[in-house]
This record gives structure tokens, sequence and C-alpha cells, in this order.
């Protein structure tokens, strides 16, 4: 793949707000990197000074200036404001290798049921193996005839990248989860459509996060797994699911503002419920039996 095409065909997102200069860390990496890729940011309506920042000190840089918070959606806007057929995805604290982005789009190319491909992660300056690379790495579901690395149902947004075409037939991030956990549900939608999701260790990912992690996080991530359950798994499983969390709600925090932010949404989740096909529920039941989180 030489650089002409790797210009055409490849955009990065970010969605990001209120973070003005680890955006700007971000945004320099990517601009180095050899394959040049389109850049658009999906502002989520930022109070700071992200977007004059964007406008002064990134002109090559696409924004998306959304009028409200819009959450993981913002990737959606992202993506549909480009052409290119292969999308990856950071975050303001992540980038992408150099090379990387050539070696995601040239696995695509060569296989056609790829609908999301997860790259491994090296986090901090130390470059110190995300967890879930292990994890994904060792995913029961093993290997494909037809896609690379190993199928998988999970991933990390900031180490991704995505088929246009898949990412839009799956219908994207789900609104209902905002953000926290929600590659999951993606991943459910990708598979239940016929695309692969696969891993590959080849294609590497940094993320930079920030020294305090967000102190809602937790909640908001049980919240949107116990959501997901009622999307998309069987009531049975979401009963046993929703029953766990209250009980543990009894003596944690986290976990009683998790059941109240998801009994709320509880409604909306019922309307939008699909539930996966036997295939995509067996991979399922699988990777719970192994209980190795969300690969």
């Amino acid at each position: 793949m030489d650089a002409s095409t790797e210009r055409s065909a490849i955009g990065v997102v970010i969605a990001t707000r209120n973070r003005s200069a680890r955006l700007a860390v971000t945004l320099r990496h990517l601009l180095d990197l050899p394959e040049r890729p389109q850049i658009v940011v999906a502002d989520n309506a930022s109070t700071d000074d992200t977007r004059a920042m964007l406008v002064r000190d990134f002109p090559r840089v696409r924004v998306l200036a959304l009028p409200s918070n819009r959450g993981a959606l913002a990737r959606t806007h992202g993506l549909r404001a480009l052409d290119t057929p292969y999308v990856a995805f950071s975050d303001d604290d992540s980038w992408w290798a150099p090379g990387a982005l050539a070696t995601a789009a040239g696995l695509l190319d060569s296989h056609p049921r790829l609908g999301l491909l997860a790259a491994r992660t090296l986090v901090g300056p130390e470059e110190t193996a995300d967890p879930l690379n292990d994890v994904l790495a060792a995913s029961p579901l093993g290997p494909a005839d037809d896609l690379p690395g190993v199928q998988v149902l999970g991933f990390l947004a900031c180490a991704a990248m995505t088929r246009r075409t898949a990412y839009l037939d799956a219908g994207g991030f789900h609104p209902l989860l905002f953000f926290g956990a929600e590659e999951t549900l993606l991943a459910y939608d990708l598979a239940a459509r016929g695309w692969g999701v696969a891993h590959s260790p080849e294609v590497v990912a940094h993320h930079h996060p920030a020294p305090s992690p967000r102190s809602d996080r937790p909640a908001v991530v049980r919240r949107n797994e116990l959501l997901t359950s009622w999307l998309r798994r069987p009531v049975p499983h979401a009963l046993a699911r929703t029953r766990a969390l209250a009980a543990d709600a009894r003596r944690d925090h986290a976990a009683r503002r998790a059941l109240r932010e998801a009994l709320v949404r509880l409604p909306a989740a019922s309307r939008a419920r699909r539930p996966l096909p036997p295939h995509v529920e067996r991979a399922a039941r699988l990777l719970g039996e192994t209980d190795r989180g969300p690969a």
C-alpha cells in the first residue's frame, strides 16, 4: 500500500470534551504518522479552548462542533463525515504507532469479512502492556479461516479500526450507553450482522490516560454492562446480572449508582432489545464461561 493509497483509505476519528492540552499531544502524534490519515475531531460541546486551539494550531484537522455532549455517539458523527473505507478511533489521550494504520488497513483489505480490528495497546511512557491485550489474545473463540488473528467480542475503542460500511451496518455505538464499556455491544452487533471482529497484536496503539481516572467510571461501566445484557442477551442472563448487581448494591456505592442508573434506562433498553442470533449468543456464553471479561 503506497502513501497515496494510505491517505485516501484511512481516517481517524477522535471524540473529545474539555481536554485541549491532551488532545493537542494526540494530534501531533497522529499528524506525524507516515500514513497521513484524514483526521476528524468530534468535539462534544467543549467549554474550554478546544475549538479555538484546533482552528489556530491544527488547520489540517477537520472539526465537528457538536451542539451537545453526545458521548460515544460523537464517533459515529465523525465517521459519517469521512469518506474513507477504513476508520480508526483514537481518544484524546491515545494515538497509533507509526505504520500501524497501514498494517490494519492491509488486513482489512485482505479479509473482506473483517468488520473491526482490535490492536495491541501500550500504556503510558513506559509502554506497559494493557491487561486487555492478554485477554484478547487468549480468546477461546480462536482463529477463523477468513479473519486475521483471533476472533473476539470486545475491544478498546481507542485502539480499533473499523470498516466504515460494517460500522454503519451494525448501527455504531449505541446511544443508550453514552460512554463506558460501550465496545462489547458494538462487537455483538457487528457479529450479529455477519462481520468478523478480530484481535491482531501486530497492530499497535498507544494510550496515555490521565493519572487519576474518572471517579464515576466503575459505576458507569457496571451500568452499561447490565444494559448490554438487557439489550442483547437472553432474559434469564439479564435477570441474573441484575440480581448480582442488586446484591452488590447493598454494600458498594458504585454498584448502587450503577443499579439506579440502569433501572432508569431499562424501559428504553427493553424497547431497543434485539436478542443475539444463536451463533453469536453461543460465542458470548463461551466467553462468559471463561470469566475473561469482554474478549
